[in-house]
């Protein structure tokens, strides 16, 4: 299919993290900050838009620091591609890792809480991030 309009293509990446006992930790979005979000997408994983010319592998880390203040030593899997397209003039290209992290986060004004949580904790917590559910309904669980 070719789109006779002009899009704004952004590539972003996210990563699953995992502490030692094996939970997924996850961000609570502050709404105050993000209000198009809304409640129901509130939890999200570690990551955001990549900058142009710096290596993947380098933004994921930014991220992961920016956000938590945490440091990534080991070399993530990546797990999942999806393509994002929001609207007619956003095609987002989201890549997924997933590795495992010491420590406890602290948190950027991008977010109001964090959770460490198991795959059932997940289910039933509800309230994600469209793009991360469907890779944890797809490859997490």
């Amino acid at each position: 299919m070719c789109l006779n309009y002009p899009m704004d293509l952004q590539v972003g990446v996210k990563i699953v993290l995992r502490n030692k006992e094996g939970k997924i930790l996850l961000l609570e979005r502050n709404l105050d900050k993000y209000p198009e979000v809304g409640k129901q997408n509130r939890w999200d994983i570690v990551g955001g838009r990549i900058e142009v010319g710096v290596p993947l592998l380098e933004n994921l880390k930014r991220e992961i620091f920016e956000e938590t203040k945490l440091e990534l030593k080991e070399q993530p899997k990546l797990i999942a591609a999806q393509d994002i397209l929001r609207g007619t003039d956003k095609h987002v290209v989201r890549l997924t890792y997933t590795a495992n992290i010491e420590g406890e986060p602290q948190i950027d004004d991008e977010h109001k809480s964090f959770r460490w949580a198991s795959p059932s904790e997940i289910d039933e917590l509800g309230e994600f991030d469209l793009y991360f559910k469907e890779v944890f309904d797809k490859y997490l669980k």
